[in-house]
């Protein structure tokens, strides 16, 4: 065991991805040295993964044996060769198919019978390498299931090249440097907001010089007066407080894009081991259940089968610094049962499945377990958006909007929106976080300091 380590785990946001120039988290990050050294080479930041990160993996399959790495990526190829020619259908009058999921599903079925080579083994590896696969979408788009993403403007959202990095003292690190440079006092954590009041007229206590148009109104009864307020919560909890959150309530419009977007919950468990049972250069312990098919339904026992939608676990380096410790990622919503369970009994669980997956029925439980619970949290109720079936880029751009909507009003952008689910081909990620709030912090610019005529 390896006392010394430090024992930092993200329950939050994880990699940077796409470390390369034109991501503002990671040309941060270089500027405030907090990346390792391989982060800053060249070359890897002109790798193009594709948002799948190429880490040295291994495939442990239901019946306790390794994959064959060659049987593995032939099928993973295939996929990825799919994925791709989703793009193709961005601004289509006619899409094939009105979600990813059943254009995949589609594709794989007309292939199915040449898949494997004819070898009916080998065909149905390939389609549990596939079912796997979908998993593996599902966590990255952070929805329960592919057939809720829609398929014409999935090839909106833009991969940045790079291979994906981590902070080596946390992502925390980087907020801590942008917040060191702000007087102290400025921000104040743990006060919820309960109610927004906009286009009001409001007084400060004892001067009627001058009135605000916004009302910011906390949980513990304290207020703030603003002319403008720049919103980022979650739309997870827009969806389910919009209209208690705003007085006003919200334009139609904006409401019908809160609930038109699709928003979902990816979840990380971390299992703390006393040993590896792992080898040395292995990054990614894969999963891949034999019996599964993407051109069959899943059962929907949640309660018994829950942990099937798991990946597999990314393998925390280096280990001097985390200890032996595995992280997995679910998304969707044997996701969200995985939250209403006991440590106990998630520990419990990835014990048996490892034991499954290893061969090795004397395998030792881990000494700790430790999970994410985005779509408890109350403020969060799930990880990221993506663009549901039913909704398209231009509702993310609606959300970006700010209010009031008539550009006469005499008192503008009462309310301003940022946050992932509002910037249009970087939703779900850190960097498109980033550049939302610079954008409307510029739009503010703008308004108390506009452009110099040349």
């Amino acid at each position: 065991s390896l006392p010394a380590a430090s024992g930092l785990a993200e329950m939050g946001a994880h990699w940077i991805h796409g470390p390369s120039p034109g991501n503002p988290v990671f040309r941060l990050a270089s500027q405030y040295g907090l990346l390792g050294p391989e982060a800053a080479l060249e070359e890897n930041q002109q790798a193009e993964a594709g948002g799948h990160p190429p880490l040295p993996s291994v495939t442990y399959s239901s019946s306790g044996r390794v994959l064959n790495p060659k049987a593995v990526s032939e099928a993973r190829d295939l996929f990825y060769a799919l994925l791709a020619s989703t793009r193709a259908f961005q601004g289509s009058k006619e899409p094939p198919a009105p979600s990813v999921g059943q254009y995949l599903r589609a594709e794989i079925a007309r292939r199915v019978p040449t898949m494997g080579g004819g070898v009916e083994d080998a065909r149905r590896l390939q389609l549990a390498v596939l079912a796997a696969c979908l998993k593996l979408e599902c966590c990255i788009s952070g929805t329960h299931s592919m057939d809720l993403v829609a398929l014409e403007p999935f090839g909106e959202y833009v991969s940045l090249p790079g291979l994906d990095c981590t902070f080596p003292g946390g992502y925390s690190s980087l907020s801590e440097r942008l917040l060191s440079s702000l007087p102290e006092g400025t921000v104040l954590l743990n006060k919820p907001v309960k109610t927004i009041r906009w286009q009001g007229s409001f007084l400060e206590e004892g001067d009627d010089s001058r009135d605000f148009p916004v009302r910011v109104e906390c949980e513990d009864g304290d207020a703030f007066l603003a002319d403008h307020v720049i919103i980022t919560v979650p739309l997870g909890f827009l969806k389910e407080h919009h209209q208690e959150f705003f007085q006003p309530p919200l334009p139609e419009r904006k409401v019908e894009a809160i609930q038109r977007l699709g928003f979902g919950t990816n979840n990380k468990i971390f299992l703390e081991f006393e040993q590896p049972f792992w080898e040395p250069e292995q990054q990614l312990l894969e999963v891949v259940w034999e019996d599964e098919s993407p051109l069959e339904e899943p059962s929907a026992d949640l309660e018994t089968n829950w942990f099937k939608k798991l990946i597999g676990f990314v393998v925390l380096h280096p280990p001097e610094q985390h200890g032996h410790v595995l992280c997995g990622f679910i998304a969707g919503k044997e996701s969200e049962h995985m939250e209403t369970l006991s440590d106990a009994e998630v520990l419990s669980v990835m014990t048996r499945l490892l034991r499954r997956l290893t061969g090795n029925p004397s395998l030792p439980a881990p000494r700790s377990v430790l999970r994410s619970r985005w779509h408890s949290a109350p403020y969060t109720r799930g990880s990221y958006s993506y663009v549901a079936v039913g909704s398209s880029g231009d509702d993310i751009d609606v959300l970006a909007q700010p209010l009031p909507e008539d550009p006469q009003d005499p008192r503008p952008l009462q309310l301003l929106f940022a946050g992932e689910a509002t910037h249009r081909t970087f939703y779900s990620t850190t960097h498109g976080a980033l550049l939302s709030g610079w954008r409307e912090a510029e739009r503010l610019n703008h308004l108390l300091q506009p452009p110099i005529p040349p």
